[in-house]
């Protein structure tokens, strides 16, 4: 029999010896362990349902934009002849899974009894893969949203403006020359609400757009590139990719700038040129006014896992002190028989360690298990806190890297808290060791 094996079952057979503390601390362990992974789970979750609900209303993971000058001081949100650029991309971006074009603008909705102003974005309803798994509908057919002259509206939206599905609305805009126009738009769907960007976005056919603002049929607002999850990572490599590519052919390129395309009209308007520049951006730039939701709810996070952390440590600590003081004399008897020091500091290593990865192990299963249970409960958000999770039910993305992080972390943790008692036990003197009382 290995040596390795007979210090495993030593301290195996001392865990169980003393099974009433084991259990107890074990118990906060894995606690600990369950509380990491689902804080963790509950990150993640919101940051994965922000990059869907966002890529799929607002902006692609990579975006291709850009504005159209006719007049210095004058700026639309328009990409001009964006079959052509369309073109580039597909060259410049193999992986991409796919792309759609989009008409972008910002208007007054008017229907009998009130108005609001909003965001018009224009689709292609028949060229959207991802629309429909996103948004929930209360009332009507998203399908109906490729007929011209019909808008979709979310139910905050609708409430504001007093309509339900078929009633008409008014939307007026001023046109990139500077004169105002209206069409007029048939309510045909009211999707559920789905936080801060729908508080916003209304969805138009992108033929109703381009004859709001008078456009022909090579202009759109912005080419979204969406892009496989494992790619996603690659995002900065790509937008520097394409703004080389588009340089090559010809496009004047705006320099980078971490905003969203609408905080950039002011800047934009200032600038002394004409006609066409094309804008690179990220899905974190379009929204990265919001995504500070996302890092105050991760540095909640690290301050909670900090607080239990330290909680455990004290708790090892003292719980190995208390172990060390009943078994001073076993210590003593196994030095004097012949065990070195640095055994006996692996013997009580050995045991926290041991019993850091059964209990993690225990609670990172534990906290899966939960918040699957909470995911297959559709458990509904508060409507105040929909605002900033973008979602009506509570949702926990726990992944098995999640899982293998927390059971190492906690147990690494587990053995750095039992190393100075452990020391302390090792540089015990067998004579002192022995003679102790206690």
């Amino acid at each position: 029999m290995s040596k390795l094996w007979i210090d495993f079952t030593i301290a195996f057979r001392n865990l169980v010896q003393h099974s009433r503390r084991s259990l107890f601390l074990g118990v906060a362990i894995g606690s600990v362990t369950a509380l990491l992974v689902l804080l963790n789970g509950l990150s993640t979750g919101v940051r994965e349902t922000m990059i869907d609900t966002a890529t799929t209303l607002s902006t692609g993971h990579v975006n291709v934009g850009g504005f159209y000058k006719v007049t210095a001081g004058q700026a639309a949100p328009v990409v001009t002849d964006y079959r052509k650029v369309l073109e580039v991309v597909k060259k410049t971006v193999p992986e991409m899974e796919f792309a759609v074009q989009r008409g972008r603008g910002w208007a007054k909705l008017v229907s009998d009894t009130s108005s609001m102003q909003a965001g018009v974005t224009g689709v292609d309803i028949r060229n959207e893969p991802k629309f429909a798994s996103v948004l929930q509908m209360e009332s009507g057919k998203l399908d109906d949203l490729g007929q011209p002259g019909t808008i979709l509206l979310f139910d905050n939206q609708a409430e504001k403006l007093g309509v339900k599905v078929g009633d008409a609305l008014t939307i007026s805009a001023p046109t990139t020359r500077g004169t105002n126009n209206t069409v007029d738009v048939r309510v045909i769907g009211i999707a559920h609400s789905l936080g801060l960007l729908s508080t916003w976005n209304t969805f138009v056919p992108i033929q109703t757009l381009r004859a709001l603002y008078q456009l022909n049929q090579d202009s759109t607002g912005v080419i979204q590139i969406m892009l496989h999850r494992n790619d996603l990572a690659k995002i900065p490599a790509i937008a520097a990719r394409l703004r080389q590519s588009l340089d090559q052919a010809g496009y004047r390129v705006m320099e980078p700038d971490p905003r969203a395309f609408w905080m950039k009209f002011q800047s934009v308007s200032r600038e002394d040129w004409t006609g066409q520049k094309l804008d690179i951006t990220s899905w974190e730039d379009e929204i990265s006014f919001m995504t500070w939701t996302l890092s105050a709810l991760q540095g909640l996070s690290v301050v909670l896992i900090a607080i239990l952390v330290a909680i455990i440590v004290i708790g090892i600590m003292n719980t190995m002190w208390i172990a060390i003081r009943e078994r001073t004399r076993e210590i003593g008897t196994l030095r004097a028989i012949g065990m070195h020091r640095r055994q006996v500091l692996w013997m009580f290593l050995l045991e926290s360690l041991m019993l850091g990865l059964l209990s993690t192990i225990a609670g990172a299963l534990a906290g899966w298990a939960i918040a699957a249970g909470l995911n297959a409960a559709h458990i509904p958000v508060p409507h105040g806190l929909q605002f900033f999770l973008m979602s009506p039910h509570l949702n926990l993305a726990v992944h098995g890297g999640l899982l293998v992080t927390a059971v190492v972390a906690i147990t690494l943790v587990t053995g750095a808290a039992a190393f100075y008692p452990s020391i302390k036990a090792a540089r015990l003197r067998p004579v002192v060791a022995m003679s102790h009382f206690g």
